[in-house]
């Protein structure tokens, strides 16, 4: 049996231009945004034996909250490896902008095993992340 044509034929050039929509634009893509990103640094402060600050400056075009608070997960994934713990969990992230300079201080808590909680790394799965997105850490 055939299908019925008549009720999807209307449909298509909806759908095919909301299809279009989820395309990238021309010259446009992720990686190009991350490239105007000016990563400035990313101060870490032991808080406690397993407790981390991690104060991340960013600026330039493509720069915000989501790049900021990205920017210090990366940075707390390459610390838990560099301390020798596989895992860091997020406690709490607040992001300010001031002078075209976005700030994300942020706490993580490391740890040898996988933490309780919803707010997860794996800090050798981030890292690699991080490094194909092209974000720095520590």
């Amino acid at each position: 049996m055939a299908p019925n044509l008549s009720r999807i034929a209307p449909l298509a050039p909806g759908l095919l231009a909301g299809l279009a929509a989820c395309a990238p634009s021309e010259g446009h893509s992720a990686k190009a945004d991350l490239a105007k990103i000016d990563y400035r640094g990313v101060d870490t402060r032991l808080l406690d034996s397993d407790l981390v600050e991690f104060r991340a400056a960013l600026s330039g075009e493509g720069a915000g909250e989501e790049a900021a608070t990205e920017y210090a997960r990366c940075a707390a994934a390459e610390y838990a490896l560099i301390r020798g713990y596989g895992f860091a969990r997020h406690v709490r992230t607040n992001v300010t902008q001031e002078g075209g300079i976005w700030r994300a201080d942020a706490v993580y808590t490391i740890s040898p095993a996988l933490p309780q909680g919803l707010k997860t790394i794996d800090a050798e799965v981030t890292v690699g992340d991080c490094a194909d997105r092209g974000i720095p850490t520590v």
